[in-house]
């Protein structure tokens, strides 16, 4: 064991997601601590990721919850700040592009601790997105860069980040590779919902830019609407939208709308799900890896090498294209392997050099 202490922040569904194969990886040689933010509080979107993954339970719970961005940023900054400041780690670890990676990054550079990103130097070049604001200030305050892809190596140098950035492939592809045996061994979920494989088209919708502005919420439901055989993960979120709009009652009538699932339960659903339907990032990304086109809901994306591999197309919150979409699309070959694996224990061998 090398004689020093990580910390890793997280708080949200995408960082339990990358923390799980890491933590495994670090364990064999680095002292290592948990802070969990609970940016996400919801038990669905949160301790059922710990016990399927096996994750150890965090050593802390800051229990921030729902709010604003600046509110949540905040006190991420100012509750981590206080148990960094209590445990001395020599390195935090924050993973892609939430509030609480961001506010982790924060907390760390402040108090003179270096900081590594995991997933570093994805852009989507579209700054009113909250995710992109969170991914350029946490590589710029970092130390040390683990990239998933030449492109992000790539978008960093651009940005004059050239010193300690490693491509070192993506952490979600180990984790996927670790987990959909089981998955398929322990989900019930196609049998709960009675759905028969590649007989649905999946669908998950959170960002603000489409829950907060009505007309984009509008299109993209009533395209919902018309669109056989939907299945609906809802956020909760965008659950307490829908119901403040009336949205959600008119909604269940012609759709199977469920509550947030687990991780196996996902993969489950995402692997099975003819077409897939999205605004978010590691969705596409997990659909990309399972081989399943994805229709993405925004305008821009971060995962630009899945569009340009013709796995992914972009939608926007226009309902003609999203049926068409749901109706034509079709990526033109074969899946290139653009994720590569193997990531965990690479960033293993880079900070034994480091430290």
């Amino acid at each position: 064991m090398i004689n020093m202490k990580i910390a890793s922040v997280v708080g949200a569904r995408p960082n339990f997601i990358k923390l799980s194969p890491l933590f495994k990886e670090l364990n064999k040689e680095f002292e290592q601590l948990i802070i969990h933010t609970g940016q996400h509080y919801d038990y669905e979107m949160d301790k059922i990721f710990f016990d399927e993954l096996k994750i150890p339970a965090p050593d802390y719970h800051l229990g921030v919850g729902s709010g604003t961005h600046g509110y949540q940023i905040g006190e991420i900054v100012k509750k981590t700040e206080e148990v960094l400041i209590k445990e001395k780690p020599e390195l935090v670890i924050v993973y892609g592009d939430t509030n609480s990676t961001l506010g982790g990054a924060l907390a760390s550079c402040k108090l003179g601790i270096r900081t590594a990103h995991v997933e570093a130097g994805l852009r989507c070049f579209d700054r009113r997105m909250p995710e992109e604001i969170n991914r350029i200030l946490t590589d710029h305050s970092s130390d040390i860069l683990f990239c998933p892809t030449s492109l992000a190596v790539r978008n960093l140098k651009k940005e004059g980040i050239t010193q300690n950035v490693f491509k070192v492939g993506d952490v979600m592809v180990d984790g996927i590779k670790e987990n959909l045996k089981i998955a398929e061994k322990k989900s019930d979920i196609l049998s709960r919902l009675r759905l028969k494989p590649k007989s649905y088209i999946l669908a998950t919708l959170h960002r603000a830019e489409n829950t907060d502005t009505l007309n984009r919420l509008t299109g993209i439901l009533q395209a919902f609407e018309n669109i056989p055989n939907l299945v609906f993960v809802c956020h909760p979120r965008t659950k307490k939208i829908l119901e403040k709009n009336e949205f959600l009652a008119k909604l269940s009538e012609k759709i199977i709308v469920t509550p947030p699932v687990g991780y196996f339960d996902m993969l489950i659903l995402e692997r099975n799900a003819e077409k897939i339907l999205t605004d978010s990032g590691g969705v596409q990304k997990e659909a990309y890896l399972l081989s399943v086109p994805c229709i993405t809901l925004r305008e821009r994306t971060e995962w630009v090498e899945t569009v340009k591999a013709g796995w992914n197309i972009l939608v926007g919150a226009d309902k003609s294209l999203i049926l068409d979409g749901v109706k034509n699309f079709q990526p033109p070959s074969k899946r290139i392997n653009i994720f590569q694996g193997g990531a965990s224990k690479k960033i293993l061998r880079i900070l034994k050099t480091i430290y």
